[in-house]
């Protein structure tokens, strides 16, 4: 049995045909990864950073809620833990990371 006589004939002398064919296989690779990257990547880097601010700039007396859906004001704020008054002389310590958002006064 013959396998050299399998094998495809080689292209011609055609050097740029074969470096263009190697570009334009990683062009769809690289137009999903673009799509990716502001469809999926940036939004979220941009939340995380809403998010740090919104950590950074927590201050005595604010009405927060947290992810797992407590709300209350805070009363003591620590570097990585904050005092949560849920209700009248209840108060709970929570992880600073745990913020979901600040919510208004008027909010209940």
């Amino acid at each position: 049995m013959n396998i050299l006589g399998m094998a495809p004939p080689s292209g011609g002398g055609g050097g740029s045909e074969g470096t263009m064919g190697v570009v334009m296989s990683f062009l769809p690779i690289v137009v999903i990864f673009g799509i990716f990257y502001f469809l999926l990547i940036r939004p979220q880097q941009k939340k995380a950073k809403d998010h740090k601010q919104l950590l950074d700039n927590l201050k005595k007396g604010d009405r927060i809620i947290t992810v797992g859906g407590l709300i209350g004001q805070v009363t003591a704020l620590g570097a990585n833990v904050l005092t949560l008054e849920i209700a009248k002389d209840v108060r709970v310590r929570v992880a600073r990371s745990h913020v979901a958002g600040i919510r208004g006064s008027d909010d209940e």
